[in-house]
């Protein structure tokens, strides 16, 4: 698996739309202590609230790497990054990049890390040598994060469940799918851009054997009912062989992401069809509650809305950012295997 050299520095270059430098502020969010400050190439480039460091002063305070932060239009590395990109190469820093456009395409950084010995990590980079998923039931004990639709809340359900865990004194991992969720984790396996063959296997890859009392908490991609992305979701089900997943939701969308004219799914009939398919390599799967996204509603809206689901459908549901008595219901659902209404 791939594993990032940290800590970070990360870049903001020129970007002054918070939306674009989603890596970076997730990033904060989640890995702060992996991160040493924020590098700007212009004075109005988006603050993250971490301090705003030269290359020097970040090498100076341990950084190893540079990974780029921004998340823009096409995922295209901008000519005006490309000399501070190699003086950070210069100083001794590794570059990493979530990027659709790869660092190893760009002549001036292959010459310079060439030059200096350092690496061009381009995280949409599968392993090398990924087998082909066998179904062989591993030991262990794994949950994974499934949607309603794409980008919604499953990295940071699983994130939020793994810290979760791991503060009952539960031996727990948070398993990357995606880019972001790789620059967070410091390892992982971008799912996305394995040959669709070996998806299942890179699941299994990602989350092997291990001991009868762990937990691996695994970030899901997609939705098995998105008419694009449901061969990847299929695939990491099947491999990543969950003993209960968490479905996650934004309550009031209502057209899949990018694909107008498909409704979202209900609830429902995800948490169906993901026992029905979830089955073939783990017949004992369940459905331990609901993760919804509940950011564009006030409190009282929110509250009203998952007490009324949570009779619907009859598993806990709780807004991992909000925290509270649901998400402590949520959580012992998912470790006691049981749900007490």
């Amino acid at each position: 698996m791939l594993v990032l050299p940290r800590p970070y520095l990360l870049f903001v270059g020129d970007t002054t739309e918070p939306g674009f430098a989603k890596t970076a502020l997730g990033l904060r969010d989640w890995a702060g202590e992996c991160c040493v400050g924020e590098l700007a190439i212009i004075p109005e480039a988006v603050a993250t609230g971490l301090p705003r460091l030269t290359v020097p002063e970040a090498v100076a305070n341990g950084a190893r790497s540079l990974i780029i932060g921004v998340a823009n239009r096409g995922g295209m590395i901008a000519p005006e990054w490309v000399s501070t990109l190699v003086d950070a190469l210069e100083h001794g820093l590794d570059l990493v990049s979530g990027l659709h456009k790869k660092l190893s395409d760009i002549p001036e950084l292959v010459e310079a890390a060439d030059r200096c010995g350092r690496h061009l990590i381009d995280i949409r980079t599968p392993p090398p040598s990924i087998p082909v998923g066998t179904g062989r039931k591993r030991a262990g004990k794994r949950l994974l994060t499934v949607g309603t639709d794409c980008a919604l809340g499953k990295k940071y359900t699983a994130l939020a469940l793994t810290q979760q865990f791991t503060a009952r004194g539960i031996a727990a991992d948070f398993r990357a799918t995606g880019q972001t969720g790789i620059m967070i984790a410091g390892s992982g396996i971008a799912i996305d851009a394995t040959i669709c063959d070996f998806t299942a296997g890179a699941a299994e890859m990602l989350s092997p054997d291990a001991a009868p009392d762990h937990w691996d908490v695994i970030e899901g991609q997609g939705s098995l009912f998105h008419p694009s992305y449901a061969g990847v979701s299929l695939a990491l089900l099947h491999g990543s062989q969950p003993d209960c997943f968490v479905v996650c939701h934004q309550p009031g969308r209502e057209w899949m992401l990018g694909s107008t004219g498909f409704t979202v799914p209900d609830v429902a009939d995800v948490m169906s069809l993901t026992i029905a398919l979830g089955r073939r390599t783990n017949p004992a799967i369940r459905c331990a509650g609901v993760s919804f996204n509940t950011a564009h509603l006030s409190d009282a809206e929110a509250e009203e809305l998952m007490a009324s689901e949570d009779r619907r459908l009859a598993v806990p549901i709780a807004d991992p950012i909000r925290g509270g008595p649901r998400l402590d219901r949520l959580v012992e659902s998912c470790l006691t295997m049981e749900y007490a209404a």
